[in-house]
């Protein structure tokens, strides 16, 4: 018997979305010893994580804001979907290899890069192969793969630590399967954005946004100059007396519950207005900040961050079904890397802010301002809900 839940599911669907489990597969098994190979192994100061990570982090974003109006202008998704993560392969490659933190910091920028370059065209691509009825179902699946990749990648990071393997060998094995997701990509095919194959052409102009969706954006760009990075989360876990191996299990239990909750969002985003679903997810996240902000105890840490999973995937996907929603399809990869840009380089001054407040102001005092700006965000998310003004684009679908 056909699951009605994978209805709408198609197969470049369900090739995007095993290409995204090795790939978060092989990101998570690298992104927490990334610290500890940096000081320890190549002997770098503790500056130098920061440095790593802001530059990494700010390539990736600045990226996004080009790569989605570039996928636009020569009307192709595919070429940008299999150098970004082929890029980020490589850039672990030469993070694996590197003999000192320069070209650590070379290795890891590669594969932000990588990672900026992909994000949007695939998710305009996951779009272009999805029917409109379906689009939240297919976000959320493609979330839950990609986050049952992040289940298993710390996973077996955490093994390896264990075992006392050399940091340097655990960043070579996770080249593995980011490689093993480039090859998978080869099955992929390229459909252009209006469905005609011979329609495509180079420097096509791409529609103007509509003014939904630049209201959407300015309601998430609020939210996320609150969401700072989770090493707050983890950060904080240890202040309240974690250990590191019981902070990483927590961390695991969060990416559990996102990749549990990810399809069942998007399919109820299907059937109600996709904004109401985006509500629930801003109050359940501010709702975890404000306890990790009053927490006395590390016994509050595993309910939050499981509850902190619920949050993920009522907004993850349904945010890019929204964005979908919202725009023309050839404007769609556009819309995608803006939307996803901004809102990450709210998010690093989000983080940036959040490392002032903890030195300076209180370890709660992050928390408060993220579960604030929720609190706002979500009232924004409302009026605009009520006022009617997060329509459809006619052309969207």
């Amino acid at each position: 018997m056909r699951n009605r839940r994978l209805e709408g599911i198609t197969r470049p669907v369900w090739i995007m979305s095993v290409v995204s489990f090795f790939a978060d597969l092989s990101g998570e098994m690298v992104y927490p010893i990334i610290p500890l190979f940096i000081t320890g192994t190549l002997g770098a100061p503790a500056v130098a994580v920061g440095i790593t990570e802001g530059v990494a982090e700010g390539t990736a974003n600045l990226t996004k804001l080009a790569s989605g109006r570039w996928s636009d202008r020569v009307n192709a998704r595919k070429p940008f979907v299999v150098a970004g993560y082929a890029l980020a392969a490589l850039g672990k490659l030469v993070l694996g290899i590197a003999p000192a933190w320069g070209v650590a910091l070379g290795g890891r920028t590669l594969d932000r890069f990588g990672k900026g370059i992909r994000t949007a065209p695939r998710d305009a691509l996951l779009a272009d192969f999805t029917d409109e009825k379906h689009r939240g179902r297919v976000f959320g699946f493609h979330r839950s793969m990609d986050s049952l990749g992040a289940v298993f990648g710390p996973l077996i990071g955490l093994v390896f630590l264990w075992a006392d393997a050399p940091l340097r060998m655990v960043i070579l094995l996770a080249v593995v399967p980011g490689f093993v997701a480039v090859f998978v990509l080869r099955w992929l095919p390229e459909r252009k954005p209006d469905g005609d194959p011979a329609a495509a052409g180079p420097h096509l102009p791409t529609p103007k946004l509509p003014a939904a969706f630049w209201l959407a954006l300015i309601v998430t760009t609020v939210f996320m100059l609150g969401n700072s990075s989770d090493a707050f989360l983890i950060l904080r876990s240890k202040d309240l007396g974690m250990t590191t191996t019981l902070v990483v299990l927590a961390y695991v239990t969060y990416n559990v519950v996102y990749s549990a909750l990810s399809l069942p969002s998007g399919i109820i985003s299907d059937r109600v207005p996709r904004v109401w679903v985006m509500l629930a997810g801003y109050v359940v996240f501010a709702l975890v900040y404000a306890g990790f902000a009053m927490a006395g105890s590390e016994g509050v840490v595993w309910p939050l961050f499981m509850i902190y999973g619920a949050y993920i995937a009522l907004t993850d996907g349904v945010s890019k079904a929204l964005v979908a929603d919202m725009v023309p399809k050839s404007a769609r990869s556009s819309a995608m890397g803006l939307f996803q840009g901004v809102n990450g380089i709210a998010a690093l001054a989000a983080s940036i802010t959040a490392g002032i407040l903890w030195d300076q102001v209180s370890v709660s005092a992050p928390f408060v301002l993220g579960a604030s700006c929720a609190a706002v965000a979500a009232l924004g998310l409302v009026v605009l809900a009520l006022s009617g003004r997060l329509r459809p684009a006619p052309l969207a679908a």
